[in-house]
């Protein structure tokens, strides 16, 4: 059982810290965060019609790549938890579920 919490430990410590990672590279790109934004990378560089066009594009790409990235690790941490809960007693699942409720909201 002590295995089991630090492995959930672990892989919870390594879930959100790459979660975090993804969003701020996602908010930097779509300029939700002071950083750059399509508006201010399309004005501060002086972009021809065609080059916002294409920024835009890049833009987009990379934020729907994220989404799916998402999507991915979404069913990675599924697949993980029932896996783990497969494993477990009823009385370990209980606890399980009763830690996994403990962790903060994503």
């Amino acid at each position: 059982m002590v295995f089991l919490v630090g492995a959930l430990t672990g892989a919870i410590g390594m879930r959100e810290g790459l979660h975090a990672q993804l969003h701020r590279n996602a908010a930097y790109w779509r300029g939700d965060k002071a950083e750059f934004s399509y508006e201010q990378l399309k004005t501060e560089l002086n972009l021809t019609p065609e080059q916002s066009d294409r920024l835009k594009t890049i833009l987009d790409d990379f934020v729907k790549y994220h989404e799916d990235l998402e999507a991915q690790i979404e069913d990675v941490r599924a697949t993980g938890r029932n896996r783990i809960v497969q494993i477990l007693t009823p009385e370990q699942r209980q606890r399980f579920e009763k830690l996994s409720n403990q962790l903060p909201a994503r």
